[in-house]
């Protein structure tokens, strides 16, 4: 292999490459690290202007981790570990990218970036198996492996409202929020949307608007947290035994320990609340939970008929994305908050100063769309990729995605998908699937060199038989009972095809089945090698 590139990728002309990765959050950095050690000719290249990935985007008011942050962090780096200290115990957007950036300069990683950059296409010439890829500047690169680290939700979704290029206010996305915030001081705000970054929102920008008026077209079931100071002696029993916590976090089924101060004040592992949450494909429990969720939220909100439009009533709990909130219900008894109950109502056009349903229009200053992500599969097939026989990724996942262990999606080798549809993925703690994926490609793209293997691609039966499996073990569950529409099934991007795609398996399972694959000398692959 080449020497690893140093030099200032912002000032080098690179033409011919071992490795690309795209994208610049956790798993992005993590495979540069990881490559970088290869001794591999690589790059970088991140649409935005540093590095963060969902940490530097997503930075609307409220944004925070739901995953305990102890357990939300890199196992690789053991001094970081002991060095590195979260103030809260489930961190706030603005402390994570603090923590992603001290990785990307404690490693030196941002050299190997190139950063504002935008993928425009990858194109995979199999007479010289290569991929040549080009980005929004005019550059193009003609490299061996693509390792795509561009996240499961960073595709942002604008619905297809009429008139909305019209409205002449502030507009803004929950996932492209301004860099230097948005001051929604005395504005007159509308919210569209009510699932996880709605809800994170909408109790902050109520506290700084003059009027806030919320548009929910479906309530979605939220569970209250506290953001709470770290507890010093947890975290010093985490660092004692991070390497037990880490075994168990692999050994879990969506990547977490359990680490809790039990109630005698008394640290330990394995002992907190980590719910199955295919548990409420059980009809009775999930009525349990049902009910539990309306009364608590019939206890938040003093005005009785607010409380039940904010109660989901036609589809399971737990089918969706359950979302963590702080004082979101009782964001409903502040005089300048009112919710638009589009049931009664829809929208039916953006204005040039607001909003129109069919109850009426309402002006706004400033207009969110919380309006979430083409998840997933969105990042990937609006990146124009083109495999062998010309065939798109976007025409073949036209009827949903297909990807061999989540991976390698066949007919496009050496490229290689983190947390793909098909892997725990958004299920899990990211964290640890991200890990767990990059040390896999990582150890192909070595094992490759080692091995004169010029190409690995999916089998196309191997494909097949593993969506299958994604199949079963998600049929029966919540969710993808018929009344349930989740992003997790595609189902709120209009024309995508509904099918449920990350892997309900578990952490565990999942990491059983890639070493399977692997130790029976990649069993479901297709290697090819550089001598013919």
């Amino acid at each position: 292999m080449s020497a690893t590139t140093t030099a200032n990728v912002r000032d080098a002309d690179f033409l011919e490459l071992d490795a690309l990765v795209v994208g610049a959050g956790i798993a992005g950095l993590y495979s540069t690290y990881r490559l970088r050690a290869l001794g591999l000719n690589i790059l970088g290249v991140e649409a935005g202007d540093g590095v963060g990935g969902t940490w530097f985007w997503n930075r609307y008011p409220g944004c925070r981790c739901d995953v305990p942050t102890i357990e939300y962090s890199y196992s690789w780096d053991p001094e970081l570990q002991q060095e590195w200290s979260f103030p809260e115990s489930m961190s706030a957007q603005p402390d994570i990218e603090v923590y992603v950036n001290h990785v990307a300069d404690r490693h030196d990683l941002r050299k190997h970036y190139r950063f504002g950059t935008r993928v425009t296409s990858a194109a995979y010439d199999e007479a010289a198996g290569k991929w040549t890829v080009r980005t929004d500047h005019g550059d193009e690169y003609r490299v061996k492996w693509c390792v795509m680290a561009t996240g499961a939700l960073s595709a942002p979704n604008f619905p297809a409202i009429p008139g909305l290029e019209s409205y002449t206010g502030q507009l803004l996305h929950t996932g492209l929020w301004p860099q230097d915030g948005a001051d929604l001081t005395g504005k007159r705000v509308g919210v569209i949307g009510t699932g996880s970054s709605g809800i994170q929102s909408i109790p902050q920008i109520a506290k700084q608007a003059a009027s806030l008026t919320v548009f929910q077209r479906t309530p979605n079931y939220a569970m209250p947290v506290q953001a709470t100071p770290t507890n010093p002696a947890l975290e010093e029993f985490a660092k004692a035994n991070y390497l037990e916590l880490r075994k168990l976090q692999r050994s879990s089924k969506v990547g977490i320990s359990g680490i809790a101060m039990g109630e005698d004040g008394v640290p330990s592992i394995g002992g907190g609340a980590v719910v199955d949450l295919t548990l409420f494909a059980d009809a009775a429990v999930n009525q349990a939970a049902r009910e539990n969720f309306a009364e608590n939220v019939r206890s938040r909100v003093n005005d009785p008929a607010i409380a039940e439009k904010l109660i989901p009533k036609d589809y399971p709990f737990g089918c969706k994305r359950l979302i963590a909130e702080i004082d979101y219900f009782e964001t409903y008894n502040r005089p300048n908050v009112r919710l638009v109950d589009l049931r009664e109502g829809a929208i039916t056009a953006i204005t040039p100063t607001g909003v129109r349903t069919e109850q009426g229009d309402f002006d706004v200053d400033v207009l969110v769309f919380a309006t979430g992500f083409d998840a997933m599969t969105g990042p990937l097939t609006r990146m124009n990729i083109t495999g062998r026989d010309g065939v798109t990724l976007a025409q073949k996942w036209s009827d949903g995605p297909q990807a061999y262990l989540g991976l390698i999606s066949a007919g496009f080798p050496n490229l290689f998908l983190l947390t793909g549809p098909g892997s725990p993925s958004v299920l899990s703690n990211m964290v640890v699937s991200i890990e767990q994926h990059v040390e896999m490609v990582t150890e192909m793209i070595d094992y490759m060199h080692t091995n004169d293997v010029a190409s690995i691609d999916a089998a196309p039966e191997a494909e097949e038989q593993w969506l299958d499996h994604v199949d079963e073990v998600a049929r029966g569950t919540q969710y993808t009972d018929p009344t349930c529409n989740s992003w997790y099934l595609g189902s709120n991007i209009a024309g995508k095809a509904r099918r449920m795609m990350p892997y309900l398996g578990g952490v565990n399972r999942y990491a059983e089945a890639c070493q399977d694959a692997v130790s029976s000398d990649y069993q479901g692959f297709v290697l090819e090698r550089a001598s013919g």
